[in-house]
């Protein structure tokens, strides 16, 4: 039986907290729907202190950013987008078009379509997130999205340079320095000066994943994101050193990112506390990750592996190191998951920053149900279908029946007068 020898906080805790966020973005929609491009100057003014002439970036100042980084750090961006882009670009070719005949004369098929055009969010904040360029904007041209356009805020009234440099050179066809759920929102509805988009994507704080639920349903998302989640599965090979480590290491996301160790090593499981306290001396961004830990850490002692397994699915995290001596057994049995990261040759910053994998991965439980983001995601599974007419008089005497058996009058009309009209053709 399992035993929390620490748990986070209750879910009555983090509900109220939501409804808070929840309350503040939906003003912020309105007030973007009602007044435009107004409303998002004084938005961004507000949250920014952000106010330019013109918040889309020209190419001149794109081409200057570029200039101005170090050759080593456009080499970074180059080496990581190029592990991206390859594992995008067999992604995509394993999604086929299909056409079968079903029966003598009935053709039915599928085509994968790409959403039109994609806004994607690149977070600021205390973190520029430059991987996330690639995560998304990447992703989206591999699909074969047509116009794709990005907002990310400014850096302390400055330009991110390598977050644009990184947005360019993923394939954006539009840059705004524009940040927040005014963001979100003008390139979900449009202003006067943007055009909206069918679907917008990306991770972000709370009120940017707030504004992407409440936005979902006039345009796509790509999923519901919450706060940073990582769980690490180990057993008595593995060291304290190591799982506090990739705990920490993304608990400084933010101070509501939770961190969970399930282990079949009670010594593992009691160690692990003063092995966080001793690393949070040392880690510069100890005043988020201790926050993190204090409020949203577990530690769960399990009697084996296939128990590790129901509690690790129960929790259904984003992030899910395996530290075991057989990291496959729980590829193959576990189920709910956003990504796996196989034996301690590999941990989730190399998911976040480069290895090829995407980073955009389900929070709160949404693994349950979805998969991260990939180029499927942008991609429209659209059906169709064909007949002759000897299939559509056989097909259409079953529909007849099938229709007159629900009450469904005019749907028989539409079967009989195929069957009237092709029967003896």
């Amino acid at each position: 039986m399992a035993t929390f020898l620490k748990q986070g906080k209750t879910d009555q805790e983090k509900q109220e907290a939501d409804t808070k966020v929840q309350n503040a973005v939906s003003g912020i929609i309105k007030d973007v729907e009602d007044r435009g491009d107004q409303a998002v100057r004084e938005l961004s003014e507000k949250f920014d202190n952000w106010s330019p002439e013109s918040f889309r970036l020209s190419s001149e100042q794109i081409e200057q950013v570029i200039a101005d980084l170090p050759d080593d750090v456009i080499d970074d961006i180059k080496f990581a987008q190029e592990q991206i882009e390859n594992f995008a670009r067999h992604q995509r070719e394993s999604i086929q078009d299909i056409e079968v005949e079903t029966r003598p004369g009935v053709i039915l098929g599928h085509k994968n379509i790409p959403v039109n055009s994609v806004g994607c969010y690149i977070p600021g904040g205390r973190y520029p997130m430059v991987a996330s360029s690639h995560m998304s904007i990447l992703t989206a041209k591999v699909a074969g999205v047509d116009r794709v356009i990005a907002c990310t805020p400014p850096a302390n009234g400055e330009i991110p340079a390598a977050t644009v440099a990184a947005m360019h050179m993923a394939g954006a066809d539009e840059i705004y320095l524009l940040g927040g759920v005014q963001a979100m929102t003008a390139m979900a509805v449009g202003t006067e000066t943007i055009d909206p988009v069918d679907m917008i994507v990306g991770p972000g704080n709370a009120f940017v994943a707030e504004a992407k639920r409440q936005l979902y349903g006039r345009v796509g998302i790509d999923l519901f994101a919450g706060p940073t989640e990582t769980l690490v599965i180990a057993d008595e090979t593995a060291d304290v050193e190591m799982v506090a480590t990739d705990i920490l290491g993304q608990a400084e996301h933010g101070p509501t990112s939770p961190g969970a160790l399930i282990t079949t090593s009670r010594t593992l499981a009691e160690s692990l506390e003063d092995e966080i306290a001793r690393q949070l001396e040392t880690l510069p961004t100890a005043d988020v990750a201790e926050v993190a830990w204090r409020d949203n850490g577990s530690i769960i002692l399990v009697d084996d592996i296939d128990e590790a397994v129901r509690e690790a699915d129960k929790l259904a995290y984003e992030h899910v190191e395996v530290l075991t001596d057989n990291p496959d057994y729980f590829l193959e049995n576990m189920t709910n998951f956003g990504a796996l990261f196989l034996g301690p040759e590999t941990n989730v910053a190399y998911g976040d920053k480069v290895i090829g994998t995407n980073h955009t991965l389900p929070t709160k439980e949404a693994a349950k149900y979805t998969g991260g983001l990939w180029v499927g995601k942008f991609l429209k599974n659209c059906t169709y279908q064909r007949a002759t007419k000897e299939a559509s008089v056989e097909i259409g005497k079953y529909a007849e029946r099938l229709c007159e058996l629900e009450g469904f009058m005019g749907h028989k009309e539409q079967a009989s007068l195929r069957v009237r009209r092709y029967e003896n053709q």
